[in-house]
């Protein structure tokens, strides 16, 4: 935060104010060349490495924000702060809600698993190992308890991934993890005012309106190249980020969940849910997972990486340990795959470990060693993921079709 300098009197403070706003506007233009030049390049890396462009942004936004000193403008991280919920819709109606009804066990037990081995095993260890205080480790462990939705979006939606029943299930499983980490946050820490009437009654209001109102709305208005139908999730999103704000509560899950609402929508109108995707990952994911790296502070980190290497373990291992039985079980043949997109980590991370430094319970260097624990999750098993265990959406979506028309008449009826 840049404190407001004392302003000049008499007939030279007009001038002297204007080449002060100039030279803060040019500052702020020059990061979002910067940005824009990292945003270019780190698509080119990724088309030639054939690894998730969303990777390559969150190694770029650490390399950027340590190397020019530019700290996180406000443009950026409100925009920021949009793509994720923006991301968080998009993967909500990407959920297939008879088959999530269907298998809804296997998403349950995934989920709370993936929440529940990484946040008692972080806490504890920040606990009695770290020498943290209570409150500081019971941040640790939601801030490393997460599953990003995110992260495994924007992997699923690049490898074509996200039509597949294996995608679909591990969106769904994320949500439960993220559900998790969110009451746990809520539970533990946040104590709502009564703005929090307004926000539970907007988001049901959103959640049994929109799938109503959009027929009707996308039919009168859509297909248009000013895009009323984009505008009008974007203005839903606006409102639930404001009524959170104000509820001291947060508009990530009724975000996936408004998604979700709105999934049996997109599924019969593919285009206009292309067009909102092109939207956001054109301009706004790029920025998220900027952001997201730009928040790692290398020098804070370096006389404490025993430490961030710690947490680290303690976030993974219970991650694979914990998910991978149910993964092999439910996810087969692509259990290794599952395992590590849902041991990634970046929304609620970066949310639940902010909350902590805000709130006076967690110092910067602490906040440091969880975000950069974050960050290092959304990258390392995602490119492991990547490089040895994708499946081909192809080939999946043929072997999915082939065992569906295979099946017993008695498994189709469910006896």
């Amino acid at each position: 935060m840049r404190l407001a300098p004392n302003r000049p009197s008499g007939p030279m403070a007009s001038t002297q104010t204007k080449r002060l706003s100039q030279e803060v506007e040019v500052s702020e233009l020059a990061v979002a060349v910067i940005l824009a030049a990292a945003i270019l390049a780190a698509s080119t890396i990724s088309v030639e490495l054939g690894i998730s462009v969303a990777l390559i942004e969150l190694a770029l936004g650490v390399v950027v924000g340590n190397a020019f000193d530019t700290g996180i403008p406000d443009w950026l991280s409100f925009i920021g702060t949009f793509a994720g919920i923006v991301l968080t819709f998009l993967a909500g109606a990407e959920v297939d809600v008879p088959q999530f009804k269907r298998e809804w066990k296997a998403s349950l037990l995934l989920g709370s698993v993936s929440f529940a081995a990484p946040f008692l095993v972080c806490m504890a260890f920040a606990y009695w190992a770290l020498g943290w205080s209570a409150d500081a480790a019971q941040i640790a462990g939601i801030a490393l308890s997460t599953t990003s939705l995110a992260v495994v979006y924007a992997v699923l939606v690049e490898t074509g991934l996200n039509q597949t029943i294996i995608g679909k299930r591990i969106m769904s499983a994320t949500f439960v993890t993220d559900f998790g980490t969110a009451a746990a946050l809520s539970i533990l820490f946040i104590k709502p005012n009564l703005w929090i009437v307004a926000f539970v009654a907007a988001s049901a209001a959103l959640v049994f309106g929109l799938p109503r109102l959009s027929p009707w709305f996308f039919g009168r208005y859509g297909n248009r190249v000013i895009e009323p139908e984009i505008k009008l999730v974007f203005a839903s999103l606006f409102l639930l980020m404001w009524l959170g704000d104000k509820a001291h509560s947060h508009a990530v899950l009724p975000a996936f969940v408004l998604g979700l609402a709105l999934s049996n929508h997109y599924a019969t109108h593919r285009t206009e849910q292309e067009r909102l995707r092109v939207v956001a990952f054109a301009f706004l994911t790029p920025l998220f997972f900027f952001k997201g790296g730009m928040s790692v502070t290398v020098a804070a980190l370096w006389a404490n990486l025993g430490v961030l290497a710690l947490l680290f373990g303690a976030k993974m291992l219970p991650k694979l340990v914990g998910v991978y039985p149910l993964a092999r079980r439910y996810c087969a043949p692509h259990g290794a795959f599952t395992t590590l997109l849902m041991s990634t980590g970046l929304t609620f991370g970066t949310i639940s470990s902010l909350y902590g430094l805000q709130a006076g319970i967690t110092d910067e260097t602490q906040f440091s060693l969880l975000v950069a624990v974050v960050v290092l999750s959304a990258i390392v098993p995602t490119v492991i993921a990547q490089r040895f265990f994708q499946p081909n959406a192809a080939e999946e979506a043929g072997r999915e079709q082939r065992i569906t028309i295979g099946k017993p008449l008695l498994e189709r009826e469910g006896r």
